[in-house]
């Protein structure tokens, strides 16, 4: 068995859950592929307002099915394919989604792992949960995008420990690190991650999309070219129904009726 990410859309909220029994939700190259057409789909769909991504069976996810490993790591083409187009395609997919994310952090949080869940909005974890990205113990360095997003969202300090004394640090620790929105005991990681869902589903889900393409273009990472863009369209909500119901709502001291998501 490869494998599977699997999505279930329950009205305006999308559950994504790793699913790979056995291997503690490690991420097989179908998985990366997956997990592109997933969030590719949750992009085009205009009804959603959160997104939980999640493992099965009490963990997030264990890194990379290394059992695959052998078949294409050996040869520089194929290692690059797998690196640029399985793995960055997925990543790339998330961190494109205009739909905010909250990971739901359980177990293992190692590797792979911890670059999907560096690709969500709103982390929230267990207090048993651990990360890590103990690859040096395996031979070989964090692809170049992978390291930078996992230095650019965990910290600089924490991708080197991770990545050069192979350490794997706790939830309290992460939290203290400014990984972690909360820390939660053991087994009440779900409720919390819905508490978040439920408090964005009721938030205007177009200012949310124009928030994360915001954040997007003015990221470090961002192009000056995109946040000039950003910057010149930043105002055309103005005249939306949006807009309007939530300003009259607060004058008219009632909550806002947020009917569908604007773009």
């Amino acid at each position: 068995m490869t494998g599977a990410v699997l999505l279930e859309v329950k009205g305006a909220l999308a559950f994504v859950t790793l699913s790979h029994p056995g291997k503690l939700n490690a991420m097989s190259r179908a998985m990366w592929r997956e997990l592109r057409a997933v969030f590719e789909s949750i992009q085009q769909n205009a009804a959603l307002r959160c997104v939980l991504m999640r493992g099965e069976g009490g963990h997030f996810c264990a890194g990379g099915d290394i059992s695959e490993y052998a078949g294409f790591r050996f040869e520089e083409t194929g290692l690059r394919e797998f690196h640029e187009g399985d793995v960055w395609g997925g990543l790339q997919a998330m961190l494109d989604c205009d739909v905010p994310v909250v990971a739901q952090v359980e177990g293992n949080c190692m590797g792979a792992g911890m670059e999907i869940a560096s690709c969500c909005d709103i982390r929230v974890a267990g207090d048993t949960a651990k990360f890590g990205a103990p690859i040096a113990k395996l031979g070989f360095p964090m692809a170049p995008r992978e390291a930078a997003l996992v230095m650019r969202v965990a910290g600089e300090l924490t991708a080197r420990e991770m990545l050069l004394s192979a350490a794997v640090l706790g939830a309290a620790e992460m939290k203290q690190r400014g990984f972690l929105n909360q820390v939660v005991a053991a087994g009440d990681a779900s409720a919390a991650a819905m508490e978040y869902m439920n408090r964005c589903a009721t938030l205007a889900p177009g200012a949310a999309r124009l928030n994360k393409q915001a954040f997007r273009a003015l990221a470090p990472a961002g192009s000056p070219q995109a946040a000039t863009e950003l910057i010149a369209g930043a105002y055309r909500y103005a005249a939306s129904p949006e807009h309007r119901e939530g300003v009259t709502a607060f004058i008219e001291k009632r909550p806002p009726r947020f009917d569908a998501p604007e773009h």
